[in-house]
C-alpha cells in the first residue's frame, strides 16, 4: 500500500480496530440476547457481500457479453427474478426468522430484579431480590452467569439509554417510565456499558462495570454488600466527610450519611473504578474527584470543595477507601 493511501485509510482502519475489544463489543458477547445479535449480523453482512458479488458478477457479464445477446425478454426475466421473486423470498424467509427473536424473553416472580436509573452523570442501580430487602448501589452491575435477570430501566433526570454491547440491545430509560430488559449472562468476566443516548456535557464519560459472576459468588456477593459500611469510625476522613455535609447527598449505611441526591457510597472502596466508570480508583484520583468533580466531568452536579486542603481531600479519600 502506498504512503498518501494509507494515510487517507489509516483513520477509518483504526476507528474500526478501536471496536475490537472483548469488554466492549457486539462481537464479543458474553449474554444471551447479544450471541443472537452477533449471529443475524454476520448472516445479513454475508447476505450483503453475496448480493454485492452477484450484481458485480452481472455488470460485468452484461459489459463482456457480444452484441445481440442482451434482449429486452432476457431482461424482463432477470428483473422479475433478481428484483421481484428472490427479494420477496428472501426477505419473507428474514420476517420468519426474526419475528421470534423480537418475541420480549420470559421471566418469573423468582427472578432477580435489578433497577438502574440513569442520573447526570451517573448510574443508581438497586438489586432487589424476591422476598428480601433491596441492596442499594451505584455505576456498577453485577450478575449471576446463567441466571435470568430482570433489569427494570427509568431515568432521573433526561432521557438516557442503557447499553451493554456484550450483553443486550439498546433500551431508553425514559423519566416517568420503567422500560424493561430481560438479560441471561453466560460467561464469568468484567465488561464495560455505556450511555448511548446524548445526556449532557458529560455524556461520554458515563460508563459503568458489568460484572458476570459465578452464582455462588453472587449470592456471597450480594450478600456481603446488602450489610453497613465497616470503616473505621476515627479515621480524620469520617469526620471530614460528616463536616462538610457529603452525607446529606450521600448514603454510607451504618453512618450519620442517608442522603439520596448522589451515589451510594456504602461500599465504595470495593469497586473497580469512580466518577461512573472514566476513572481507576486511586486515591489521588478520589482526593481530585472530591476537591472539584466538574473539572473531571463537565456538568455534574457535584459541588467543588476547593476550600478543602490537599491533606483533607486525602482524608476523605482515603476513608472513601476504606468503605468495602
Amino acid at each position: 500500500m502506498s504512503r498518501p493511501l494509507f494515510r487517507s485509510a489509516a483513520p477509518a482502519l483504526f476507528a474500526c480496530l478501536a471496536g475490537c475489544n472483548m469488554h466492549q463489543s457486539t462481537l464479543a458477547p458474553f449474554g444471551r440476547d447479544a450471541a443472537d445479535i452477533r449471529g443475524m449480523t454476520l448472516l445479513l453482512v454475508g447476505g450483503a457481500v453475496v448480493i454485492f458479488l452477484g450484481v458485480a458478477a452481472l455488470v460485468v457479464a452484461a459489459m463482456r457479453a457480444p452484441a445481440g445477446r442482451l434482449t429486452h425478454d432476457g431482461g424482463m426475466r432477470l428483473v422479475l427474478w433478481a428484483g421481484g421473486i428472490v427479494p420477496t423470498v428472501v426477505l419473507g424467509a428474514l420476517l420468519v426468522w426474526t419475528l421470534p427473536a423480537m418475541r420480549p424473553a420470559p421471566a418469573t416472580p423468582a427472578d432477580l430484579r435489578v433497577a438502574l436509573v440513569g442520573e447526570q452523570f451517573w448510574w443508581r442501580v438497586a438489586y432487589r431480590p424476591p422476598n428480601r430487602p433491596p441492596v442499594v448501589s451505584a455505576n456498577e452491575l453485577r450478575l449471576p452467569v446463567g441466571r435470568t435477570v430482570v433489569l427494570e430501566l427509568g431515568a432521573g433526570d433526561v432521557i438516557h439509554s442503557f447499553w451493554v454491547p456484550g450483553l443486550a440491545g439498546k433500551m431508553d430509560m425514559i423519566p416517568g417510565r420503567t422500560n424493561r430488559l430481560v438479560v441471561r449472562a453466560d460467561k464469568a468476566g468484567r465488561y464495560r456499558g455505556v450511555c448511548a443516548e446524548f445526556c449532557g456535557l458529560s455524556h461520554a464519560l458515563m460508563a459503568f462495570d458489568v460484572v458476570a459472576m459465578p452464582p455462588a459468588a453472587f449470592d456471597a456477593w450480594l450478600a456481603a454488600e446488602a450489610r453497613p459500611a465497616a470503616p473505621v469510625a476515627s479515621a480524620p476522613g469520617a469526620a471530614l466527610f460528616t463536616a462538610n455535609g457529603c452525607g446529606g447527598c450521600h448514603a454510607v449505611r451504618g453512618t450519620a450519611g442517608t442522603g439520596s441526591i448522589g451515589p451510594d457510597l456504602t461500599h465504595f472502596g470495593a469497586r473497580a473504578t469512580l466518577a461512573a466508570g472514566i476513572l481507576p480508583m486511586t486515591t489521588a484520583n478520589v482526593a481530585r474527584f472530591v476537591r472539584d468533580a466538574g473539572s473531571v466531568k463537565p456538568g455534574a452536579r457535584m459541588p467543588a470543595f476547593r476550600h478543602l486542603s490537599p491533606g483533607d481531600t486525602q482524608a476523605i479519600a482515603r476513608y472513601l477507601e476504606s468503605l468495602k
